[in-house]
């Protein structure tokens, strides 16, 4: 039986998850793209990004909607929009930017440190981090989200995709062995009132 017909949702304050909604070849695919990242992340708003080492370190390349990526929209989109109706019933129009695929070595302890996803000119509203990554194959690189002290671990998994608002604080620990690689995707929507 295929993981699409049986996907599985369960709610972790102050984050929720879903597991199975990509086959291992699509993982594999999406993992191929993140490790091949090659540009530095930036931090802050798209005027006046730079590379600050002390927050975060890591490379990013971006994956446009088009009819080779759709796939991977559209799958996101399910679990979005599943999850929303269950937990958060937040009002979202949709993915307002590409998806970023991030890749974090050992070599550089590569992290991103407490931030949140929301502000500036887009009102991202929710949050998607997919796990490409298989836990046996790096150290360190946990997600946590903070919402109590302490921090809460996502659970290492590949193909797990956390979802939380993008309000939340969260970060990315150093990775101390191997690489991660991870998917994240924001939904957006109007403002919060």
């Amino acid at each position: 039986m295929q993981h699409l017909l049986t996907p599985y949702a369960q709610r972790f304050e102050p984050f929720v998850w879903w597991e199975g909604a990509f086959t291992e070849q699509q993982l594999n695919w999406l993992q191929d793209k993140a490790k091949s990242a090659e540009l530095n992340a930036h931090v802050g708003s798209n005027n006046g990004a730079v590379v600050d080492p002390n927050i975060r370190r890591s490379q990013v390349s971006w994956l446009n909607s088009n009819p080779d990526t759709k796939w991977v929209f559209e799958k996101l989109a399910h679990v979005a929009s599943s999850l929303n109706a269950q937990y958060y019933h937040l009002d979202l129009v949709g993915f307002g930017e590409q998806l970023q695929l991030t890749n974090y070595d050992q070599s550089e302890n590569g992290m991103y440190g407490w931030h949140q996803d929301y502000g500036g000119n887009i009102s991202r509203k929710l949050s998607m981090v997919m796990q490409l990554t298989d836990p046996s194959e790096y150290e360190g690189g946990n997600l946590q989200v903070f919402a109590s002290d302490p921090p809460k671990n996502v659970r290492k998994q590949r193909g797990l995709i956390a979802v939380f608002p993008a309000y939340m604080v969260h970060q990315v620990t150093p990775v101390t062995q191997g690489s991660r690689q991870s998917l994240v995707a924001w939904v957006s929507g109007p403002a919060f009132k």
